[in-house]
This record gives C-alpha cells, structure tokens and sequence, in this order.
C-alpha cells in the first residue's frame, strides 16, 4: 500500500465498513467501473484483473496493462506472483498428508525432517506443523539471518542450511501455542519439511498433491516459456518496474505464481461446485482451529476466516515486491472473489467489497484534474524540505515529471493542479509550495492535516526548531516504553531509545521521534497524532495510537 505518513498507512490497516445491506455480486460493468478508477485515477497499479464464481459460472474482468511498455488487457490467463496465498496451498497439502497418515497435525515437525534436525522447544513442548498453520509456533516472522544480497529480491540467496542453522540456534521468545504471531518463516518451513517428508522438492508436492488434481495447469514456481509470455510485470509503490521474487528455501510461504483462472477452478473446488480428489481433505482446512487478530477473526489451516455482516468468509492476500493479491469464499452463499494486480499496494479491500459492498473501499482518493504545465517551472521546486529534524520532503525532476520521497519511503510523482499546487494520485495526500521571491518552503496537505516544512539550504542536513513544549520523563520510565508493539499480524510499531529521546516506527517505514506531554503520553510532530502507553505498576502492557479519529490499540509483544 502506499503511504506518505503515518496517517496513510493507520487509516488502511483494516478495511472500512460502510452501512448498507448485502446485495448480489456485481455484474462486469460496476467491475469494469471500479477497476477503471482505481487504475486510471487513484493510480493503484498498472494492471488489476477480477475473478468472480459463483453457482452461475465463473466470469473475469480486467483493466489497465501488463506493463507501462506493453498494451495487453490482464485477462484470465496472465500470470501473477501470489505470494502469500501460497501458504493456504501448504496447508492443504499437509492436510492431504495427514489424510494419507502420512503426517499428524500434533506431532513434532522435527519428525517430519529426521534425526538430525534440530528444533527450538521451549517448556517441553515442541512445534507441531498445526503450530505453523496457525501461526502459533512462536517463531518471528522472519529468520534473523536472513542478510539478502540483494533487497529487491529478499529470499533468492536464504538456502536451506541457513533455515536450518537459525533453528538449530533460535530461542523462543514466548511459548509454543500461547498466541498467534503471522510467521512467513513458520509457513516455510512446513513447506520444507513436508517436502523432505515426501522425498521432493516444494514445487513437486504441490503441484502432485493440490495443482494436478485441480486442473490448475498454470500454477507453479517455475514459469514455463509459456507462462513466461503471460507474466504481468510487478511494479512497486511509485509504479515503477519491480523485479520477480524467488522463494528456494522458504518457498511453502509465497512462492506460487497463477492466474485468475486456476485460482477460479481453486475456489470452485473450495466452494464444491467441482468435484476433484480432494473434496475429503479441504474441509479439514476450513475449520476454525484459532482466534487471530483483528477482532472477528480466526484462522484454519492456511486460511483466514472473517465474520462480517451476518457472514463468514474463507480469504488470504498475497504480495511480493511488485504483485498484490486476494482470493477469498463464502461458503454458506456459494460465491468466491480473485483480485490480481500487478503492483505493491493493498488489494484486500477490493475483494472484500467484491464479496459484499457493506465493506467499504478503503482511501479513495478525490477526483483531481491535471493541468498542462511547462516542465521547466518544476526547477524552483527541487530541493529538500523539513518536516521535523530526520524527516525531510526530497523533490526532483526527472524529465517532465516532479517526485517527492519522504525520508525512508519511495519517490512518488506529484502533478500540477496550479502552478504551486500539486497532488498525488497514489494517496490522497497534496503539496503547496509557498515561496516570496523564492520557494522558501511547502505545505503537505493529507488527512485533515497540513504540516509546514521549510526549505533547507544547500549542504544543510537540518534546521532547529527550537525547544519543545514537552515534559521531562525519568529516564528509567523512558526505557520501560522500549519495545516492539503488535497492531495486527505483519504491523508493530517499535519504540527505541537514543539517550533521552524516543523514538516511534511503524512497519515498513522511518523511525520519527516523540515527544511527552505528560509521563505517559506523547506525541508526534511528524503528524497529528499522539501516543498513549498503558502502565500498570512498573510493567508496560500496551500502547494506543490516537490518529485521525480513531483509537488503534497495540499490545506489547515479549522481548
């Protein structure tokens, strides 16, 4: 998703709901109406394709291009990275093993892997392959030693012996089962070990197991030439081209590639309008086996299940560097929802309101219009501007295009409205640049918030703004707010220390200082927001985030 503050991302972590009752699936057209805006206005990806089944058949519908340099329509047989939706694949194999007595869902996975391999156990209890499911192993997210040679591509060079080493070495930071924690690292390695426990690679179990029985010809990890023909190029936040991700070791946590149309015969055989081998074994996947955050959630094996509107549907998302991906069910009423783009901003919302238009689109962006404006006049404008020390405003030009790149975030082109006013299209979010004689500073207008930033001279890192109107905090009460915070699965906010100053940051971008109004409340002066953290005696058991409205909480995570 893209995001220019942290307003932007707090505001699309869940998908909004709107009032309104249920109503049939859309017909092609209001698909084709949505796809259009969302490509062509708000600018969400170069190429999105939909896949609607039901009792009636299946359709397809798409919109925008497989790449910005090739023309093609995305249809039902371009290929997409589906990255996480892969992990509902794991899971199905391994009920299909358990169904074969072939595994157990409550026996170590270490018997999955042989007598040399070694586990992290905590308590006496060991990691079970229903543990890795459900995301309830206690393994992190993503192994430690994960140290990509390249970034654009973070898994190619993670082998299996380094899987291996960073179990053999890892301590648990919380109990197995206690809770769940999404864990791309424990999908991997169910993965693997059931691929060891079948003497194959991932690609061939899969494929054996799930993809031959379901007549799912296009689905794979490695392309073939003809796939390769069909690929839609990824693109990420600023729509530029992304390269492919290639998963070896951990490849039972995002490596499939596939179409709308194999996924369509996927939810067919979910939703039994298909008969096909495994019409035994999906049932076992569908069943609640956990809570899972957010609130009115579970999750089965594989699959998330979310109860909304007197209904309860079976989902997953996907996303590698340039790829977004949804597919999700009901089972009750017969119907199931693809959404495949080929860039790195969220999708979910859209298969949520395809399923039910009570759930709403999240952060349409208002309708702006573009004016014709000499390239030239952008040269005034380049240079960088401070929001607050460490966080600056970049504005370039390249060609006859202007970008802004807040600190540790892509660059994102803006467009003229007039000639100081300019908006994005990625976001809803505009700039004004405010200038006497010269450009002396601009304004970023985004959320119901505009914040100042002054020009910084040149060979000038930051300015000072002067003291803060905060509070002094004991030092010691300071480092107990040190931590790392869970939002929801895959979104924590980590609180660090440098001296006397704390610092906050979300996932997936820069850390911004915060300031202290009172001993337990503090504020951001990056963006209207504030800061609240839940003390009990001398233990920190939360925080709350008070942003636009809204009151998110986050429990602290052990260390």
């Amino acid at each position: 998703m893209h995001r220019l503050l942290i307003a932007a991302v707090v505001a699309l972590l869940l998908p909004a709901v709107a009032a309104g009752q249920a109503s049939s699936l859309p017909a092609d057209e209001e698909i084709r109406q949505i796809l259009t805006r969302l490509v062509e206005t708000e600018r969400r990806a170069v190429g999105i394709v939909v896949g609607v089944v039901d009792g009636n058949g299946r359709r397809v519908v798409g919109h925008g291009r497989l790449a910005a340099d090739d023309p093609r329509v995305p249809d039902a047989d371009t290929v997409f990275e589906i990255g996480s939706i892969t992990k509902v694949f794991t899971a199905i194999v391994l009920a299909d093993m358990v169904e074969r007595d072939e595994a157990r869902l409550d026996a170590p996975v270490r018997e999955l892997l042989g007598p040399d391999a070694r586990l992290p156990s905590r308590d006496g209890i060991e990691i079970t392959p229903l543990h890795l499911a459900t995301h309830s192993s206690g393994l992190p997210r993503l192994p430690d030693n994960l140290d990509p040679a390249d970034p654009a591509n973070p898994y190619a060079d993670y082998t299996e012996a380094d899987l291996m080493a960073f179990l053999a070495s890892h301590d648990l930071r919380r109990p197995i089962g206690e809770s769940v924690e999404y864990s791309n690292l424990g999908a991997g390695l169910l993965g693997h070990a059931l691929a060891v426990r079948a003497g194959a690679d991932y690609e061939t179990l899969v494929t054996g197991r799930v993809l031959d029985p379901l007549g799912m010809t296009d689905t794979a990890v490695a392309l073939s030439p003809s796939a390769r023909g069909r690929l839609a190029t990824g693109h990420d936040l600023s729509l530029q081209p992304a390269p492919n991700w290639d998963i070896p070791a951990l490849a039972g946590a995002g490596a499939l590639r596939s179409t709308a149309n194999d996924l369509l015969s996927f939810l067919e055989a979910n939703l039994r309008l298909r008969e096909s081998r495994l019409d035994a074994v999906l049932p076992a996947t569908h069943e609640s086996r956990r809570s899972f955050e957010p609130p009115s959630t579970d999750i089965g094996l594989g699959w998330l299940i979310r109860t909304g509107h007197g209904r309860e549907f079976r989902w997953h998302s996907g996303g590698t560097g340039g790829y977004r991906s949804f597919v999700g069910f009901d089972g009750e009423a017969g119907v199931g929802m693809v959404v495949l783009s080929n860039a790195a901003r969220n999708v979910t919302d859209l298969g949520f309101h395809l399923l039910d238009r009570r759930f709403a689109l999240a952060g349409a962006a208002q309708a702006r219009t573009e004016i014709d404006l000499d390239p030239a006049v952008y040269d005034r404008y380049v240079g960088r501007y401070q929001l607050v020390q460490g966080v600056n405003i970049t504005v370039t030009r390249d060609g006859d295009g202007l970008f802004v790149q807040l600190t540790g975030q892509p660059r994102l082109e803006v467009f003229p409205e007039s000639e100081d006013e300019f908006f994005l299209r990625v976001v809803d979010a505009q700039i004004t640049f405010g200038r006497d004689d010269a450009v002396d500073h601009l304004v970023l207008h985004q959320n119901g918030v505009d914040q100042r930033a002054p020009r910084l001279p040149e060979g000038v890192d930051s300015v000072d703004f002067g003291p803060a109107a905060t509070v002094a905090v004991p030092e010691p009460l300071l480092e107990r707010y040190v931590g790392r915070y869970e939002v929801q699965p895959g979104f924590f906010i980590t609180v660090t220390r440098d001296d006397g100053q704390l610092s906050a940051q979300l996932t997936g971008q820069p850390a911004v200082p915060i300031f202290a109004s009172s001993p337990s409340e503090f504020f951001l002066r990056v963006v209207d927001a504030r800061i609240t953290f839940q003390v009990d005696g001398d233990a920190v058991a939360g925080l709350t985030l008070h942003q636009g409205g809204r009151e998110l909480p986050a429990r602290r995570l052990p260390d």
